[in-house]
């Protein structure tokens, strides 16, 4: 078959059960794997390479993350999907997730490479998406799908709580209106301080359910902290008080 002939072109070794057994997955075609895993630097020409693979990744890891997206968050626009996609699928958080299931070992890369303390960060996401184009050749969508899902929806998560920048406010009212058909309200419970420099105390509702209230400088940063706090209850993450700022 192409793919083993493509293993044997690089004339590479790895421990393919190993790694087989990390990404959750067995090969039918084990040398799709054994492409996935090698840089154009220890390839013995730029075809046997995994930038062909890396190339197909990269567009079935965003249409799975893109079709993820459009699912969870009926309600955001579309401005605010592009931007939840671009954390999720950067290249940070690909060479991350490569780290994380062990596969910088396994890599196949020239000498100049092999020499370096650490795998580029580059070298590592580039066979991230490169794994996930060998997993949908070997299975389909049926097998990449779950794979991506799998790693990627503590991504979304992440990003869509606010912990990299998102507005808490427009997460926590998706998530009212998809689980509760409501819409959060907030209260301002208490205020301190002079008219020009006030504290306020908010606390966010769904319902008839009050969230851990928070201070801010001003409404609009109170608001957006009570959010934080309503959606970390929401996910079972216990929430740390706050103190005036």
């Amino acid at each position: 078959m192409a793919s083993q002939d493509f293993a044997a072109s690089t004339g590479a070794e790895i421990d393919v059960a190993e790694a087989e057994r990390r990404i959750g997955h067995h090969f039918s075609a084990p040398g799709l794997l054994v492409a996935a895993m090698t840089h154009a630097s220890g390839a013995r020409h730029r075809l046997a390479s995994n930038e062909r693979l890396e190339f197909l990744g990269d567009a079935i890891l965003g249409f799975i993350v893109c079709e993820w997206l459009f699912r969870e968050f009926p309600e955001s626009l579309e401005g605010d999907l592009t931007k939840i996609k671009s954390v999720v699928v950067s290249r940070e958080t690909c060479s991350r997730l490569a780290r994380q299931l062990g596969l910088a070992e396994f890599v196949i890369v020239g000498k100049g490479l092999a020499s370096s303390q650490s795998v580029p960060e580059s070298v590592l996401s580039d066979m991230f998406e490169a794994v996930v184009a060998a997993l949908y050749l070997d299975g389909g969508m049926d097998v990449a799908r779950p794979f991506v899902e799998r790693l990627l929806a503590p991504e979304i998560g992440k990003v869509a709580s606010g912990e990299l920048g998102s507005n808490h406010k427009s997460v926590l009212q998706q998530l009212a209106q998809r689980d509760f058909g409501l819409t959060p309200t907030y209260e301002v419970l208490a205020e301190e301080g002079p008219d020009h420099s006030k504290n306020f105390h908010v606390a966010a509702q769904i319902g008839g359910r009050r969230y851990s209230p928070a201070w801010g400088r001003n409404k609009k940063e109170a608001e957006q902290r009570a959010a934080s706090n309503a959606i970390n209850e929401l996910a079972g993450t216990p929430t740390t008080p706050l103190p005036k700022t």
